[in-house]
């Protein structure tokens, strides 16, 4: 049963110090137990995906299509909390905390996370090299604009992550197509009815600078975008799998 509204960072460290807290990637059985159960399902050839819990919150599928080892990504940056970003752009200062919270804890609910491939395959997995830090932040850890590179990338289209989502063949391959990969993750509402497009959140200009609100006008627009995308992401999988939110 899940509960789309259970915010799994907080719960997670709830009696602990903030200097404390735990990644609940990591660390949260109830976030590994959530993946188990809603990707735990037919594949678009009609195979079964069965995921079993392994050690360091792993999940594994071992079946004829192979094996696969997946862990679980919080994927969509709030940027607030990012102390570097405060650095250089003062105006997140000037964000309303309420308005910071409530974003960041929308985030932290299942409507914004992902599981990639969790093994290393000659460099850095798709989770490492999407985030933040040396040569890796033309993606800046959004989830919006990873989307738009599987995009790109079941199109033959080179993208940042195109290098990257090649290592991982086996795993797209699974899903045959655009169109199968969000189906099977629920991500819908995240493009245009006809698959063609993604629905991304400003700023973004084709991968060519830091896709980081520079205003804080900017920064409500990308906030206001992506919590749309994860409450309707919630709220699909809410109806998906039947499970009142009291439930999990």
């Amino acid at each position: 049963m899940i509960d789309v509204n259970y915010i799994f960072q907080v719960e997670l460290n709830k009696d602990r110090p903030r200097e404390k807290w735990r990644d609940a990637d990591r660390y949260s059985a109830k976030l590994q137990e959530a993946h188990q159960i809603l990707w735990s399902k037919p594949l678009p050839n009609g195979e079964l995906f069965t995921l079993e819990k392994i050690s360091g919150k792993r999940l594994r599928h071992r079946s004829k299509l192979g094996e696969f080892i997946l862990s679980s990504d919080r994927a969509v940056p709030s940027f607030y909390n990012k102390v570097s970003l405060q650095k250089m752009l003062p105006y997140l200062l000037e964000i309303d905390k309420d308005e910071a919270q409530s974003f960041w804890e929308l985030s932290e609910t299942i409507g914004g996370m992902a599981i990639w491939p969790a093994v290393k395959n000659n460099g850095n997995t798709i989770n490492q090299n999407k985030c933040f830090g040396r040569n890796r932040t033309i993606i800046a850890d959004r989830l919006d604009l990873t989307i738009e590179c599987i995009r790109r990338y079941y199109s033959g289209i080179d993208s940042p992550l195109f290098s990257t989502f090649s290592r991982y063949a086996d795993f797209f391959g699974l899903f045959e197509t655009f169109k199968g990969y969000i189906d099977f993750f629920v991500f819908q509402d995240w493009v245009s009815d006809d698959y063609t497009s993604v629905k991304i959140a400003p700023p973004f200009d084709e991968f060519k600078s830091l896709p980081v609100p520079s205003t804080k006008d900017e920064y409500m627009k990308y906030r206001q975008c992506i919590m749309d995308l994860i409450r309707k992401r919630n709220q699909r999988i809410d109806r998906l799998y039947n499970t009142p939110s009291s439930s999990f």
